[in-house]
């Protein structure tokens, strides 16, 4: 009976298996993903086989099997995040060598700014995100000419002890 079964099985798959092409050309992009969901397709179908009454033509019943194994598939892969192999990528990243010097002289300055006391460091902060004097003095709760004063003095400082 189990032959009887395969053999039927075979013969109905090789007759319509354009169907299982098409919607295996609906759901993937590439050969190998075709391939690989033809294959999990035709082992849903086998599974779902014993379970075939014949109510329908075998054609609506392996487009249900074949659609449904799609779209759960599909709705997998969409859990997964998307990645590409690097070899495609190889040729367009240009290499170059990594220049830290911009890092390098931002942690100075900041090792420098940190051996101001509380209030300059305020105004060095508010100067750098490209406040105007207006800006630092009323957040500063300070004059603007003071706030221009105190600015000059610190970077009067900032130079020294970044030459020491």
């Amino acid at each position: 009976m189990k032959k009887e079964t395969e053999h039927t099985f075979v013969k109905l798959l090789e007759e319509h298996q354009n169907i299982v092409h098409k919607i295996c050309r609906m759901y993937t992009y590439d050969k190998a993903s075709h391939h690989d969901l033809f294959q999990e397709i035709t082992i849903q179908l086998w599974k779902a086989f014993p379970k075939f009454r014949g109510d329908s033509k075998f054609s609506t019943w392996m487009y249900r099997v074949a659609l449904n194994t799609a779209i759960t598939l599909y709705r997998k892969s969409k859990r997964k995040p998307h990645t590409q192999d690097i070899e495609q990528f190889n040729f367009k990243i240009k290499a170059e060598e990594y220049d830290d010097t911009t890092e390098q002289q931002l942690k100075i300055m900041y090792a420098a700014i940190r051996e101001l006391n509380d209030i300059d460091k305020a105004l060095v902060f508010l100067y750098l995100e490209g406040k105007n004097y207006s800006d630092i003095s009323e957040t500063l709760g300070i004059t603007e000419v003071n706030a221009r004063v105190k600015m000059n003095r610190v970077k009067k400082k900032l130079k020294n002890i970044l030459s020491a």
